[in-house]
């Protein structure tokens, strides 16, 4: 993590780790979304929506549930979510899924993360809340990151990169059966 000058952790910016290998995935995104997403983020969501990559990366049933999802927090105001999903684990425990969606010029804040609890403490308190970061890091190259709050701080619990290939290039892992 990198931050700006101030010296608030608030401050503090999540930048994709450039040394971390990257999960190919076949690539699923319809030609009609890639041409006509209006913003960086609408593609960025369509995406991952597309290519079930929330699922992949949670290891858990996802369904998109809002996107943008908006509400007014008490002693915050408006806060914005790129995306909402539902989810259920492979041990039937329901959770929620806060998205934060950036392209490749922009970072995700951990303010933005410690708003997207305290929206899910209030408007899912029965679910398990595992904020997710999304970053376009390159045209087929997608950093989610999974956030945790530990001791009162945000902090990045896994990253993962997805490199989104073309069926040609997509290496069959199948042994012989």
């Amino acid at each position: 993590m990198t931050r700006t000058n101030s010296c608030s952790r608030k401050d503090y910016q999540i930048i994709p780790n450039p040394r971390l290998s990257a999960i190919n995935v076949l690539g699923s995104v319809p030609a009609m979304v890639r041409r006509y997403a209006l913003t960086e983020a609408q593609f960025l969501l369509g995406i991952l929506r597309h290519n079930r990559l929330i699922d992949i990366f949670t290891e858990c049933t996802c369904y998109s549930l809002e996107s943008p999802f908006r509400t007014f927090m008490p002693g915050i105001g408006e806060v914005e979510t790129s995306e909402v999903y539902i989810g259920m684990s492979m041990r039937g425990r329901h959770l929620v899924f806060p998205i934060q969606a950036r392209g490749p010029e922009d970072h995700i804040g951990i303010l933005q993360v410690e708003r997207d609890l305290a929206v899910c403490a209030s408007k899912f308190p029965t679910l398990i809340c595992c904020p997710i970061g999304a970053q376009r890091v390159a045209d087929d190259l997608i950093a989610l990151f999974e956030f945790v709050l530990t001791d009162g701080e945000v902090s990045i619990k896994d990253e993962r990169h997805y490199c989104l290939v073309h069926d040609d290039d997509l290496i069959d892992e199948r042994t012989e059966w």
